[in-house]
């Protein structure tokens, strides 16, 4: 059985998304079925949902609901690969929930959490890429700074890396047990609050999954997808992912930037989206039910 996983902003991506109850969807993080479920809910029977999701987990899920439900379809992929699945120009809506859900947070043999015990994984789908594991027996400890530094903006990333490079000389560092010691000897200063290997763990999480390019890709790949009137939603947990989310937002309002001296009012050359609304924020009341909502940021863009 699932753990128990609670969708992050529920009701206020169905308010956002559904610009349509007729239209075709795409959940592009399917997860456990959260948002797909409530999406499905919203509706009408000419509608339709596909979710995407490379967690071989996701997939079971995914292929009960899609037996009770005609609507809904399943591909097993990163959603950085929308644009094999659909039509150019096709969504009235797609949904990005970023990040990692809690039974992946939760399972110790995924390996992506200090406060469990396991494999030092870390793969949103173990059958791809290097495990965190593999990477850190092999990289130098300038690589390892730089994604501490960079990823997870850690202020101590280069006496991190040489911990851990001076720990993989003494014995392979395989478990998340090892690795949380080791970076929680290395920081001099804990915060107030927040486990001492939180930004290294997240920093190379991202990493092994590529999670920053794969969301710059799929941004690119929704905007051809969706129809005029469509929206993209997209939620964040991470400082950077809403930055890359926001830029991307940002320059799309835009639109195209022509070179000066080009005699082409801005008028006559409009962006590509309309940003809907501020950010979005989880509610004192949510925190409090899922402690793991308080990070989320929602943002809304509406296809031109």
């Amino acid at each position: 059985m699932d753990r128990e996983h609670l969708p992050v902003l529920l009701e206020e991506v169905i308010g956002a998304l559904m610009v349509s109850p007729h239209g075709a969807y795409v959940d592009g993080t399917f997860g456990r079925g959260g948002h797909s479920t409530r999406i499905l809910e919203a509706l009408s029977a000419q509608g339709s949902l596909m979710a995407l999701d490379h967690d071989p987990s996701a997939a079971e899920s995914a292929s009960r609901l899609a037996k009770h439900d005609q609507r809904f379809s399943f591909k097993a992929a990163n959603f950085r690969a929308l644009s094999q699945h659909v039509e150019l120009g096709s969504l009235q809506g797609v949904l990005l929930d970023l990040g990692v859900s809690s039974p992946q947070l939760d399972d110790p043999e995924r390996g992506f959490s200090f406060s469990h015990d396991g494999p030092l994984d870390m793969r949103m789908n173990p059958d791809e890429g290097r495990s965190a594991a593999e990477w850190l027996a092999e990289a130098p400890a300038s690589e390892i700074a730089t994604v501490l530094r960079e990823l997870g903006e850690e202020r101590f990333a280069r006496r991190i890396a040489n911990a851990i490079v001076a720990a993989r000389s003494e014995q392979p560092i395989r478990r998340t047990g090892q690795l949380a010691e080791v970076v929680s000897a290395a920081n001099p200063k804990w915060e107030k609050h927040k486990h001492p290997a939180t930004r290294s763990f997240q920093a190379i999480r991202l990493h092994v999954n590529g999670e920053l390019d794969a969301l710059r890709d799929a941004l690119q790949a929704i905007l051809l997808a969706l129809a005029p009137g469509g929206r993209m939603v997209v939620i964040s947990f991470h400082s950077l992912e809403d930055r890359i989310v926001k830029r991307f937002i940002r320059a799309a309002v835009r639109g195209p930037q022509l070179p000066p001296g080009v005699p082409i009012r801005h008028a006559e050359y409009p962006g590509l989206v309309r940003q809907i609304g501020k950010a979005v924020m989880p509610t004192p009341a949510e925190v409090s039910q899922n402690p793991r909502a308080r990070s989320a940021v929602m943002r809304i863009a509406e296809r031109l």
